[in-house]
């Protein structure tokens, strides 16, 4: 699925320089590196503010928690997603409330979050949270529409999207606050855990950081019960390194889905839906997607993978259960069949290998192989 070895060989240098510089520094927390990275950031970002913290899971979370959502409130998100989307409403004490998906590009629905909106009682749906699933930003003109109808916020789950842009506008700059996560397989990422978050709001990114800190503007002085979270510097150094090359990277992930297309095309395997043939990745022409993953719809997808791994080719399941069939989540009170497009969606999703190094011989050889499974 990956080779971390060959982005690493181009930029080991560069890397280590960056490395030694904080090591020699010795400020390893909050360190100068990690202001110069915000920074560096929130301008590819075209945002004011970005805060730095530990995880890409945080980074929901803070979001949330700068924007004062909590017990009482409701967010609406997406039941196809990591478990960190919904667990990190439920950190915040608020309530999850789940819409279905759309069934081309696997974001959270606007026409079933309406629907949400239109029949809920009880807590107060306070803010969306959409994801911009496996790199392409969600319908964020319908989502603005609902915003402005309804006065709510709207967060974005950026964690699979920095460099994807909506109508030209950068992920990040599209809501009011969004998450990203530089987990080390992400387009853009770290040598381990880190988040950021951006906002447009100087009184988001005030509280943002003091929530990082464990509640702290000055040194063991508490306003209010935060958390910690902090980037630390090394990460900061790595990823600041990475950002200049990541508009190439990404390009290269969109010339490889581009390269996959045309394989399977050319194969005979597309389809409309899987009692065709495999459906290929569909972009929404106002996104500027960044291909995170290369997700196809498969028949028989079980059994592909299988033959794949057999193979020695790697693929993955983003995601085979659904977040409101999870047992950990039963308690928000969904069963199967609630959301039917999300379940169908983790029955016959695959990623297949894509990174920014990846070769065309070796895209050859994955198509090569499922060719030869459905045969």
């Amino acid at each position: 699925m990956l080779d971390f070895s060959r982005q690493f060989a181009g930029i080991r240098q560069e890397i280590l320089d960056a490395i030694e510089k904080v090591c020699n520094s010795q400020r390893f927390i909050l360190g100068p590196q990690v202001g110069s990275f915000e920074t560096a950031a929130a301008i590819a970002c075209s945002v004011p503010y970005a805060v730095g913290c530990a995880s890409g899971t945080d980074a929901i979370w803070l979001a949330m928690a700068a924007a004062n959502i909590g017990p009482g409130d409701a967010v609406i998100t997406t039941p196809f997603s990591f478990f960190a989307t919904v667990s990190a409403i439920l950190r915040c004490s608020a309530q999850p409330l789940l819409a279905d998906i759309d069934p081309l590009t696997f974001n959270l629905s606007p026409d079933a979050v309406e629907e949400v909106l239109r029949t809920h009682t009880g807590s107060r749906v306070k803010a969306i949270l959409p994801v911009h699933l496996y790199g392409q930003c969600a319908d964020w003109d319908a989502f603005t529409a609902l915003k402005q109808r309804h006065n709510l916020l709207l967060i974005e789950d950026a964690a699979q999207a920095f460099g994807a842009t909506w109508n030209g506008t950068p992920a990040g700059a599209l809501g009011d606050l969004a998450a990203f996560s530089f987990y080390p397989t992400k387009n853009l990422s770290a040598f381990g855990d880190a988040g950021l978050l951006t906002t447009v709001s100087a009184e988001f990114d005030e509280h943002a950081r003091i929530l990082r800190a464990h509640g702290m503007r000055q040194r063991y002085y508490h306003e209010e019960i935060g958390w910690n979270s902090r980037l630390d510097s090394l990460q900061a150094a790595v990823l600041e390194v990475k950002l200049p090359y990541l508009p190439r990277w990404n390009q290269q992930r969109r010339d490889h889905a581009a390269c996959y297309d045309r394989l399977f095309e050319d194969a005979g395997l597309a389809g409309s839906s899987t009692a065709e043939g495999i459906v290929l990745p569909f972009t929404d022409p106002r996104a500027g997607h960044v291909f995170h993953q290369y997700v196809i719809r498969a028949p028989r997808r079980d059994e592909l993978r299988q033959y794949l791994t057999d193979r020695q080719i790697g693929s993955e399941i983003y995601y085979p259960l659904p977040l409101h069939l999870q047992t950990s989540l039963t308690h928000l009170g969904y069963k199967k069949g609630d959301f039917p497009v999300s379940e169908a969606a983790a029955d016959e999703v695959l990623a297949l290998p894509m990174y920014p190094e990846l070769r065309e011989d070796e895209q050859e050889t994955v198509v090569e192989a499922i060719a030869a499974f459905y045969a």
